[in-house]
């Protein structure tokens, strides 16, 4: 059984490539700053009850971090630049190979902001609508014209591919987001997407990362006997071209979303949107010989990580 599930764990550390947040936008926070090895993984869901119940006999825990400083993103006519973008989640694998994705507080994905190419006057004008001309006559301040845009991580990642991050060509998780439109005349709760009607993003690599592992004792520090192990895949570039996009809602109270989906060209359907992230860097922790430690694992993963933070 422990052979199964180290092929299981081995399996799941090298597909995490391709989980580099497809982000544009929002702002990049930490929950912890942590020592050594232990660094990429500031937001990983070690507390989670799921994490903790993991006895690393027959479900094993592990961290995921994976960050992506470029890229873009498509959205009907409308291509946005992304931002430096992190995606964090716990994963508890489980006999046979399958996963279950654990969410930190506040949700997977956390990214930098990033500003709609030629703002409101590029999402919505011009119009030969009245009201959008009047909106569109307003827009010489560069405040009123700016749109920035955040992707929200709603509901939690699944759909694991576990061997799709060693090659190419293959989709290794369905990452649901929405994306929030920010601008005077639109509003505080403009939105691309929904929890009920998400966009679904599939990454998979364009190109294969370069692998490269690292033992670490529970604190972080470097260690060629230490408890830890890190698998470490960086430098895949990734893309989706299968999501769909929904229309927008929630903008000037709702009056505007027509407008924004006129000119924007939403709801704009698969095949018509695609997504590029650039040099990938993804780091993968979890416990070498867990079934050595059941049933603690999970707990011990937990220790070992609030021992690291400084």
């Amino acid at each position: 059984m422990r052979s199964g599930s180290n092929r299981a764990r081995v399996g799941l550390l090298a597909s995490f490539t391709a989980l580099a947040a497809f982000a544009s936008m929002g702002s990049a926070t930490a929950a912890a700053t942590l020592n050594g090895n232990w660094a990429p993984f500031t937001r990983c869901p070690v507390d989670a009850p799921a994490m903790l119940a993991a006895d690393g006999a027959t479900d094993t825990a592990t961290c995921v971090s994976s960050h992506s400083a470029s890229g873009s993103i498509k959205l009907g006519n409308t291509v946005v630049p992304v931002g430096a973008s992190d995606l964090q989640i716990g994963v508890v694998t489980h006999p046979g190979g399958g996963a279950t994705v654990v969410s930190p507080p506040g949700g997977a994905l956390v990214a930098d902001s990033a500003q709609i190419p030629g703002g409101l006057l590029g999402l919505m004008c011009p119009s030969d609508i009245p009201v959008i001309t009047g909106i569109c006559n307003q827009l010489t301040d560069n405040t009123l014209n700016r749109v920035t845009a955040t992707i929200e991580s709603v509901n939690s990642p699944r759909d694991f591919q576990l061997l799709a991050g060693t090659t190419t060509g293959k989709p290794i998780i369905t990452l649901p987001v929405r994306i929030h439109l920010e601008n005077p005349f639109l509003g505080n709760s403009c939105y691309i997407g929904s929890a009920s009607d998400p966009i679904l993003l599939r990454p998979q690599n364009l190109t294969r990362p370069a692998v490269s592992t690292q033992r670490f004792a529970g604190d972080g520090t470097t260690e060629a006997t230490g408890p830890m192990g890190r698998i470490s895949l960086v430098g895949a570039n990734q893309t989706d071209t299968t999501y769909a996009v929904p229309g927008a809602s929630g903008c000037g109270l709702g009056l505007l979303n027509w407008a924004v989906n006129l000119k924007t060209g939403l709801p704009s359907a698969s095949g018509n949107n695609n997504v590029v992230l650039n040099n990938a860097q993804t780091y993968v922790a979890t416990i070498n010989n867990p079934g050595s430690v059941a049933p603690d694992a999970g707990k011990l993963l937990s220790q070992y990580w609030h021992s690291a933070a400084q």
